[in-house]
Parts: C-alpha cells; sequence; structure tokens
C-alpha cells in the first residue's frame, strides 16, 4: 500500500516540478536549494527571497510579449513595468532594475523610493515613471518634482477630475499625461463600476474640457485594468474591447496618444496544479489590439504592463516548524506551528488567497489529514486553503523527528499588509528574513540575513514604552 507522503504527491500531481524536487534524503528543494540546509542555518520561523525568480520571470513576459508582437507584425513597442506597490524593498527593486524595466507607483513615499534609487545609481531619467492612484496634495507634488527635475517620462495618470488642475498648477514645463479608465467590475461583483478612474463616457468630454488644446500638457496614455488581472473569459476580452474603442475615439481627435496601459494581472502559481497559458493570452492580448485599431484606421499603440506579483510572487517563501498537535477531537488534528498566519501571511487570513503548501522534510512517512493553526490567540488564525483534494495532508506528527513545512510564493503583498516592522497581532514578532542569490557564473548559492526576528525592544519602542 502506497501511504508514504511522496506517494500522495506522486499519484496527485506531476512531480518534480520547474521549481520543487527532492534530493536523496527525500528533502524538498527549491530552485535546487536546500531549504533544510537553510532551515538549520538560520532556524524558524524564516521568510526568504530567492533573487533570480524576479529577473526569470521578468525575461518571460517580455519575450511572450516581444514574440506576440512579432508574430502579428505590431507596429508598437512592449514596454515592462514593476508595480512597487506588490513589494517595496531594495533588494527587490535592484534585482529587477537589473533588467531595463521600468516603475509603476502608488503613492507620494514611492517617489522618494525613485529619487533615492536614482541617486544610488539603480535608474536613469530616461526611465518611464507611471504614476497611478488617488493623488493627495503631497502626491501631486513629489510627482511634479520628478517633472520639473528633468523627469520627462514620468507620466501621471489621471484618477480623478481635479487632478488635471492640481498638476498644472505645480508642473513648470510641458508634460505629459494619462487617464485611467474605471472599468466595469465583473458581474458578480459588489459594486458595478470600478472607484479608480473616469468612467468609459466620461473620458472623451474630460480630454476635450481639460487637456484638448494646452501647450503645457499632452494625453499619452490610455490606463486599463480589472481586477480580476487577465483571465481567459468572456468579461476579459468584453472589457479590452471596450477600452479598445475608447483608444480608437480619443486616438482620433488626439495624435499625441500612442500608448496603452494594460495593467497588471498575470496570476502566479499557487497551486501544483496551476495551468495558465501565458504565451497565448500575451499573443491573443496583441492580435486583439492590432485587430480593432485597423478596423477603425488609428495607427498601434506601444503596449505598457504594470506586473507586480508576477515580478515578485514566485520568489518569495515562508518556512515554519510545527511545534506541537493538538487532537481536540475524534476527527481534527491541528498542527500548530511557531508562528503566526495572521501576521505572516495576511492575505490567506483575509482574502482566502491559496499558497503552495509543502512539507521540507519527511516525504518518507505516512501521511495524515490535518488543520494547521498559528499561535495567536485568535480564532482565525488558521490555514485550511490547501487543494490536496480541498484538504490539507502532512506526514505524521512526532515529537521526536520535527516536521518542516514551507509555503511559497509569498513574495507579493504579505510584508506590507502584514505591517513588517511594526506591531503585529498579539505582539507576534516577524520572522528572519535570508536573501538568496545565485552567482551567474558558477552557480553557487548565496545567503545573506536580511533581517533579525523582531525582538521584544522594538516592539516596546513602537509602542512608547522606551
Amino acid at each position: 500500500m502506497k501511504n508514504k507522503y511522496f506517494d500522495l504527491i506522486n499519484q496527485t500531481f506531476f512531480f518534480p516540478q520547474e521549481e520543487f524536487d527532492l534530493d536523496d534524503s527525500k528533502e524538498l528543494r527549491f530552485h535546487d536549494i536546500s531549504l533544510m540546509d537553510l532551515v538549520e542555518q538560520y532556524g524558524t520561523p524564516l521568510k526568504f527571497t530567492y533573487l533570480p525568480k524576479i529577473s526569470e520571470n521578468i525575461h518571460k513576459a517580455r519575450t511572450w510579449f516581444n514574440v506576440a508582437i512579432a508574430k502579428a507584425d505590431y507596429k508598437g513597442k512592449y514596454y515592462y513595468c514593476y508595480c512597487t506597490k506588490s513589494n517595496h524593498f531594495h533588494y527587490v527593486l535592484e534585482e529587477a532594475l537589473k533588467n531595463d524595466i521600468h516603475i509603476e507607483t502608488s503613492s507620494a513615499f514611492d517617489i522618494n523610493i525613485v529619487e533615492t534609487l536614482y541617486e544610488q545609481g539603480f535608474i536613469t531619467k530616461d526611465k518611464f515613471v507611471v504614476c497611478n492612484g488617488f493623488k493627495r496634495e503631497n502626491y501631486i507634488e513629489n510627482i511634479a518634482g520628478l517633472i520639473n527635475n528633468g523627469w520627462s517620462n514620468c507620466i501621471p495618470v489621471i484618477d480623478n477630475y481635479r487632478e488635471i488642475e492640481m498638476l498644472e498648477s505645480h508642473v513648470n514645463v510641458p508634460f505629459t499625461c494619462g487617464i485611467r479608465i474605471a472599468s466595469e467590475e465583473e458581474p458578480k461583483f459588489e459594486f458595478y463600476t470600478s472607484r479608480l478612474g473616469i468612467g468609459y463616457r466620461g473620458i472623451l468630454p474630460f480630454y476635450r474640457q481639460h487637456i484638448k488644446g494646452k501647450s503645457k500638457v499632452q494625453l499619452k496614455m490610455l490606463h486599463f485594468f480589472i481586477n480580476t488581472g487577465i483571465v481567459d473569459s468572456a468579461y476579459y476580452w468584453n472589457e479590452l474591447h471596450k477600452c479598445l474603442k475608447v483608444y480608437c475615439e480619443l486616438k482620433k481627435e488626439c495624435p499625441e496618444l500612442n500608448t496603452l496601459n494594460i495593467g497588471g494581472g498575470f496570476p502566479i502559481k499557487n497551486t501544483l496544479n496551476f495551468d495558465y497559458d501565458y504565451e497565448y493570452i500575451a499573443t491573443e492580448i496583441v492580435s486583439q489590439i492590432k485587430q480593432v485599431c485597423s478596423e477603425n484606421g488609428v495607427p498601434e499603440p506601444d503596449i505598457f504592463t504594470e506586473f507586480g506579483s508576477f515580478t515578485v510572487g514566485e520568489s518569495g517563501g515562508a518556512i515554519f516548524q510545527v511545534l506541537y498537535q493538538k487532537r481536540q477531537n475524534d476527527r481534527e488534528r491541528w498542527n500548530m506551528i511557531d508562528s503566526s498566519f495572521m501576521t505572516t501571511l495576511p492575505d490567506a487570513w483575509a482574502i482566502n488567497k491559496k499558497f503552495i503548501m509543502l512539507p521540507i522534510n519527511r516525504w518518507d512517512d505516512e501521511y495524515e489529514r490535518v488543520l494547521l493553526g498559528g499561535i495567536t490567540c485568535d480564532s482565525d488564525d488558521y490555514y485550511n486553503s490547501e487543494q490536496h483534494v480541498n484538504a490539507i495532508y502532512l506526514p505524521r506528527f512526532r515529537e521526536d523527528d520535527p516536521l518542516f513545512i514551507g509555503f511559497f510564493h509569498t513574495g507579493a503583498y504579505q510584508e506590507s499588509i502584514g505591517g513588517y516592522g511594526g506591531i503585529q497581532h498579539c505582539l507576534t514578532p516577524a520572522p528572519k528574513h535570508v536573501i538568496i542569490d545565485r552567482d551567474q557564473e558558477t552557480g553557487e548559492i548565496r545567503t545573506r540575513l536580511f533581517s533579525k526576528e523582531q525582538s521584544y525592544k522594538s516592539m516596546l519602542k513602537t509602542l512608547g514604552y522606551m
């Protein structure tokens, strides 16, 4: 009878996979990195970031779109922007910017990050800086500061009717801008239209009234994004066609308009059964843009994307130890980890987001069905979203042989939503964080400790006790 954990995975999924395999000791490796070696060196709880995955995904997306452009004989160019709100850490931006990309921002402090990266030599003033989001006064001032200081490719994307006037009052030189479309939400959503941007019907009148004929500002970009991301569904293609219709109408009145920004939305792998044809989607997007523009007799626009989660999500992971197993009744076994899901993986708690979860060691042991609990005194601090046929299976708990488990592709949003460096629920300390890189010539793995586990002194200081 095949009842080992390895047998379960081998019978349920195609395994090994691109990023996951086992070593001779039947312990999990991630991109050929021994995770047990990582545990033995740094301990748990532990978060890590594997930097080469960031560059790999940027290269993949650029290839998919450039191949699609070549296939369609498309006349516009493709530009890759990184959506900084997905992960603001310096090591992420430093790695991403090695790949000749551009930046998308969403708040005033993002502009300060851009300026710091410029001072440090990681970015140049000729890069595109696409400024999204609702803009308060300090965000407007920071954007204007960039433009006034020679960032000629800084493109503020207008989110509401008053922003263009605010920008004109602060910017001292001619500048370009974009307009964000307030797309219609999916039918099952709680409301009909996105709160972000300007409605389809309002864009052309807005351009005529506030931008057309002005010498100081030109409309360069139309921005399109829907909450579901880029999915092969009738809803997505319908919204894209509505956006393209607006683009063509605008282009006929606005010769300076030459860019369509389709936002982000490429999904990342959240289960070993993940199946998404990125190449097909990129090809279809490019071909549909070309077709609609051709039908309307307008030139094909340059295409911008703003991939955030896709850029950084699959680079991240978290490793915990199962400290204890609590049997609360005849059916439920609770494996208690040495951290909190609410603080370290807040999306799992807040929006029931799924991550790939696998044990690090003991793949040759028999498995059991369990629930996973965090250590806070909160009934919501648990993880029960794995897709091993709608249950979590792990090697049997044994007090004499510690079990370590990993959550993978956690690199986007978790630190910022969890409040990195601040107060955590039940004062649960943030785990240590390790950066993993690989020497491009020798292939040698290099690790460094980015941050220690949060101390009680740092929390007491934040709380005003010190």
